[in-house]
């Protein structure tokens, strides 16, 4: 029997880790299963972080693209590998590959008019699954299905070896002070950021305690990183555009804990499990928490929460402003005791 499933992965580093539940859900029902990946060129280092995963497949298309003939060539060179395909974002177009490949069993959300292409149609009950990592665990089961009572939370793994490497590469010591990791970033926009001079009282109280802080981003969070350097008097240490992602899971993996606003790094930081606080102000930890017991969520309960925009609609922002960087320190305060 063809032992394969095909993941369609998800476009957003966040949502890649959460997806690690439902890989060891599978694994835990079906042992003897291979789980293949088809996502973005970004995430295949990081599924090289999940055990549960045999091979990641690139995606060749850019975020949005159609290119139809391309799907086509793809899902023709996939055919005749796998008994089922678990495509997790809801698009059309993100079921034409398995479709094409013709895999029997093609399971999905009802999305964008995909009847017939996903032939295992299952329509989404919110209430039921009001957690995202509970829609992707719940299109690893039979329809109808209850979920365990205890979910497999994401856990991605790392070596000794792999964080002297990182750190070679950065040209850094291994700690030997407490690091606190701050993630000031958020790819979704800037309603999810919480204030790079908040950040940078937080970052000013630690190491005044003689902690280390390194500050950690893609490169589109330099410029707010730059400025929190300029505010702690360039005494953190400012990798923000300088990592890979799998750079950045080694060097979560050595802090002492982690500050971040809602984004792909703080679900990083969750499965590492490192004690951790999240910001909330636009998005829901109802919806996308992060899946660590460590985990402390600061949100407040604004009329306008959550609203789930890019940009502040009333332009106030005060779901982030009225989260005072006390607040946050009180809760670093607890780490350890």
């Amino acid at each position: 029997m063809n032992e394969k499933i095909l993941i369609i992965g998800p476009a957003w580093v966040g949502d890649m880790v959460m997806a690690q539940s439902l890989f060891k859900l599978l694994k835990q029902r079906q042992p003897r299963v291979q789980i293949d990946v088809l996502a973005p060129a970004w995430s295949l280092p990081l599924l090289q972080r999940m055990p549960e995963i045999s091979a990641g497949l690139e995606m060749p298309f850019t975020h949005g693209q159609v290119a139809l003939l391309e799907r086509y060539r793809l899902g023709k060179m996939l055919r005749a590998q796998y008994r089922q395909a678990i495509l997790l974002p809801n698009s059309f177009k993100s079921a034409l590959v398995p479709f094409f490949a013709r895999i029997p069993q093609r399971t999905g959300w009802c999305g964008e008019m995909r009847y017939g292409i996903v032939n295992d149609l299952r329509h989404l009950d919110k209430e039921r699954y009001p957690l995202m990592v509970e829609r992707f665990m719940a299109l690893g089961l039979s329809a109808g299905e209850s979920l365990p009572k205890e979910y497999p939370l994401p856990q991605l793994t790392f070596s000794q070896e792999s964080q002297a490497g990182v750190l070679a590469i950065h040209q850094l010591e291994y700690p030997q002070r407490p690091v606190l990791a701050l993630c000031p970033g958020a790819e979704f926009g800037s309603a999810k950021r919480w204030p790079e001079t908040y950040y940078a009282d937080v970052a000013n109280a630690k190491l005044a305690e003689d902690w280390d802080v390194w500050l950690l981003g893609s490169a589109k969070d330099r410029e707010i990183a730059d400025n929190i350097m300029q505010l702690t008097e360039q005494r953190c240490v400012n990798l923000a555009g300088r990592t890979s992602l799998v750079d950045a899971v080694d060097l979560l993996s050595l802090a002492a804990g982690v500050v971040s606003n809602d984004s792909g790094l703080m679900h990083i930081a969750a499965a590492l499990k490192k004690p951790l606080v999240v910001m909330y102000g636009p998005t829901a930890a109802s919806f996308t928490p992060p899946l660590h017991s460590q985990a402390k969520v600061l949100s407040l309960a604004l009329e306008c929460q959550p609203c789930f925009k890019r940009v502040c609609p009333l332009e106030h922002h005060r779901c982030m402003l009225d989260l005072k960087p006390a607040q946050v320190l009180s809760v670093i305060s607890e780490w350890g005791s």
